[in-house]
């Protein structure tokens, strides 16, 4: 079906809702935005779906929510009667139209009969996770878009163990819900109904104290006193999303006294005002906090997105001046603080296990095997790092001790399935607390760190390709690089490749090749013969290719040039295969 005949369909349905009715008749006259919003489904991926608000197919709406559950409850229908009692908990964040579009999704899977938990108030994503698993329920949904811009909304469906779904279960929900050919003739009954009916279930705070007894966990000094946690001072920024309730009331419970949030971003706000992005990996959106930190001199200053799966640090040097941590440098922070806690304890399991994905840094598989741990990259998703987990229940080969990813996301326990940033934000001032009582700065720890494991160096670079044409431009890129790959970049051999597309592995110097074991992503990567690295994967969540580079090496300023080499050397190549196809599309 063209996406005129889409149009057509939605402009015909005499029951359009009144808003979708007037978002409508506001673009019908402007073919180019037409054709963006109806030139196909809003897909529905992986890891669920994201995009813009507003009318059509390409859109978040309440007809798109709508189509979602229903695939959403086909699926469960199919899993039979015990998944549909068993039931799913829906939670959302601050953003525009997530309460609403929560109670669309609930109504469409009570109006299938499956039994569905829904938060009266706003929720962190990892509080889904660990709720799923409390009230052993066969699934949940977040309706978040994390860290995306304020026009953004998404929906996001995890599976029974509280971890978004595994691919061989995504593809099955995917088929469910593009097999739905109408998503305007869906029909839901009423929220007061379905609650009659016992079907639909109100969730108000009665698991918030049980998720922040869990969080209690994750402390791990046996050596921290009272007077230490007295000593560190704390800046909190929930960025206008989820986290200040249910992290302030861990610190309390933990007994930090001096956390102070920053007040102009504690509530949330659909709008994101004070900041251009509420993204922690971006150093604009600490602005306020080091405002705080400079007046009540922080030691360290903390940031979580929206939907708080994902945390950002800033540390404060010796000058006073505050610096923010890279993702994988937060990571490398919280491994070996964890790790080395652990040991000193006498709790660090010989077959433990610290899981990270593809495209972050090697430091973190450095300091896992100086403790004599295993490393074990996923793909990139966390929903690949909660999967491990689930196989290591299983066979018992490993025992669990920490998964991150580059992105800022990192967990902890295990309580959780998903990325959880108030366990990060614990562990970071636990770590910031010890560090201090021995006259420490996280910034000292990780420059320690580097002196002990070698200068590792990463960086990402993204392209953002929007609409129809974009698709095309990211899908040439790909197929360029497959077609052509690099023999050498920046002075330095490619050493080996790996195409986790067709899953191998292509060892360049005799010719070898080998099959990898991870499942199939549309991802290239490749190794230099210094131990460099880079990295292409179109982002599945935005319209957006990214770009990944990684160095090591004794010194801080050899890595600073080696990643610079190896960056510019890549996307001049990126924009000359750009430009050709540009003038190859004109001619």
């Amino acid at each position: 079906m063209s996406w005129h005949q889409h149009f057509l369909r939605w402009d015909s349905e005499i029951e359009l809702e009144n808003e979708m009715r007037k978002s409508l008749d506001s673009i019908k006259h402007d073919e180019r935005l037409l054709e963006e919003h109806f030139y196909k489904n809003l897909e529905f991926g992986t890891g669920g779906m994201r995009g813009e608000i507003g009318v059509g197919t390409n859109r978040m709406n309440l007809y798109t929510v709508r189509k979602a559950s229903a695939g959403f409850a086909q699926y469960i229908e199919n899993a039979g009667e015990e998944a549909k009692n068993r039931g799913v908990v829906i939670a959302y964040d601050s953003r525009h139209k997530s309460p609403q579009f929560a109670l669309e999704a609930a109504k469409t899977l009570s109006s299938y009969g499956i039994k569905t938990y829904l938060f009266t108030e706003l929720k962190p994503t990892p509080q889904l996770s660990f709720a799923v698993r409390e009230l052993h329920a066969f699934g949940g949904i977040v309706i978040t878009a994390s860290h995306n811009p304020p026009e953004y909304n998404g929906y996001k469906v995890y599976g029974m163990d509280g971890g978004q779904l595994p691919p061989k279960s995504a593809d099955e929900l995917i088929s469910y819900v593009n097999g739905i050919e109408n998503e305007l003739k869906i029909k839901v009954k009423e929220k007061e109904e379905l609650k009659k009916e016992g079907l639909l279930v109100m969730l108000d705070d009665t698991l918030d104290e049980a998720y922040n007894k869990k969080l209690q966990e994750v402390s791990v000094s046996k050596e921290l006193s009272q007077e230490a946690k007295d000593n560190v001072r704390v800046v909190f920024t929930p960025l206008h999303g989820t986290a200040y309730k249910s992290a302030t009331k861990a610190f309390e419970t933990l007994g930090y006294k001096h956390v102070h949030v920053v007040a102009k971003q504690a509530m949330p706000d659909p709008n994101f005002t004070t900041v251009l992005s509420p993204n922690p990996e971006e150093a604009e959106a600490f602005s306020y906090a080091i405002k705080d930190g400079k007046d009540v001199k922080a030691d360290v200053l903390l940031a979580t997105d929206p939907d708080a799966d994902r945390v950002g640090l800033a540390v404060r040097k010796d000058d006073g001046e505050y610096t923010l941590l890279t993702g994988n440098q937060t990571g490398a922070l919280l491994l070996k603080y964890l790790l080395s806690q652990l040991e000193k304890s006498g709790n660090l399991p010989e077959n433990g296990a610290v899981l990270k994905t593809i495209v972050t840094s090697e430091l973190g598989r450095k300091i896992a095997e100086d403790y004599k741990l295993t490393a074990i990259d996923t793909l990139t998703g966390f929903k690949f790092i909660g999967e491990k987990i689930k196989q290591f229940e299983q066979t018992n080969d490993h025992t669990f001790l920490f998964g991150y990813e580059e992105s800022y996301g990192y967990l902890v326990r295990d309580f959780c399935r998903d990325k959880d940033a108030i366990q990060a934000l614990i562990l970071a001032v636990e770590a910031c607390a010890f560090y201090k009582q021995q006259g420490k700065t996280l910034w000292h720890v990780m420059q320690d760190i580097y002196e002990e494991y070698g200068y590792y160096k990463e960086n990402l670079k993204s392209l953002t390709l929007k609409g129809k044409e974009g698709s095309a431009q990211i899908e040439h890129l790909l197929t360029s690089f497959r077609a052509a790959p690099p023999g050498e970049v920046a002075g330095l051999r490619v050493k080996t490749i790996e195409d986790y597309q067709v899953q191998k592995r292509a060892h360049l110097e005799n010719g070898e090749t080998e099959t990898m074991s991870l499942p199939s992503s549309n991802v290239l990567k490749y190794f230099l013969e210094d131990g460099s690295w880079f990295c292409l994967r179109p982002s599945g969540t935005e319209p957006k290719v990214k770009f990944y580079f990684g160095v090591v090496s004794d010194t801080n300023e050899e890595s600073v040039l080696k990643l610079e080499q190896l960056n510019n050397s890549i996307m001049d190549k990126v924009a000359a295969i750009l430009e050709s196809n540009e003038e190859g599309i004109q001619k």
